[in-house]
């Protein structure tokens, strides 16, 4: 049994599973720019252990367009529009969720063509960056509400997720094609499933003193 690829299989499922989970609870929230980007983290997952399971270039096709489309724009643009709702009560119509999936995806297959491949991997960790820069954004906000214990939880997941950004063109883990557990896949996937929960949890926790301040402030008035 391949032990290495049994572990990344597991990690897969994680994410899967923590990208469908949450997918929906921020889909209930009527935020269809984070529930339906972590809903193409869950796919993408999945694809992902398809592919290492057949090897199928149609998977690995599939891999490609959704890794670069969430790396690129799905985290650092649709998923920043959808926390947005509440740090800048942000109200996106249903033609702007569509406008913010299709511009994304056309752009997504531009930077999949060989005239872009040299740059590719900077561009997409400068556009992770700037992902980073407005999850400590987020941060600040949740500490401004009083919510210290999740701003601490979404500078660690915005830590993490910035050093597998940084690490995936630019850094090979030593040993990493037989490390069982100490491999990048199974860290980065594992990173990532924490990104779609501590997200929601920070989400909910800034929605719930945001609406309380906003209370206060209509029975003072």
């Amino acid at each position: 049994m391949d032990y290495r690829l049994l572990s990344i299989c597991v990690c897969t499922m994680v994410l899967s599973a923590t990208g469908f989970f949450y997918g929906t609870r921020f889909c209930k929230k009527h935020n269809y720019l984070i529930g339906i980007e972590w809903y193409l983290l869950a796919i993408s997952s999945a694809n992902f252990m398809v592919y290492e399971l057949t090897h199928s270039p149609i998977c690995w096709a599939g891999v490609m367009f959704l890794d670069t489309f969430s790396r690129a724009f799905g985290l650092p643009i649709t998923t920043v529009a959808g926390l947005m709702v509440l740090t800048h009560r942000f109200k996106p119509t249903l033609r702007a969720d569509a406008a913010l999936f299709l511009i994304p995806a056309a752009a997504t297959l531009v930077l999949l063509t060989d005239a872009m491949a040299t740059m590719l991997p900077y561009f997409l960790l400068a556009m992770w960056t700037l992902f980073t820069l407005y999850l400590f954004y987020f941060a600040f906000q949740l500490l401004k509400f009083g919510e210290r214990r999740h701003a601490l939880w979404m500078m660690v997941v915005a830590l993490l997720n910035q050093a597998i950004a940084t690490m995936y063109d630019f850094y090979k883990i030593p040993g990493d094609e037989t490390n069982i557990i100490l491999n990048f896949y199974t860290i980065a996937l594992l990173v990532w499933a924490y990104l779609t929960v501590q997200t929601y949890y920070s989400y909910c926790a800034l929605e719930r003193a945001m609406a309380a301040a906003d209370g206060r402030v209509a029975s003072a008035t």
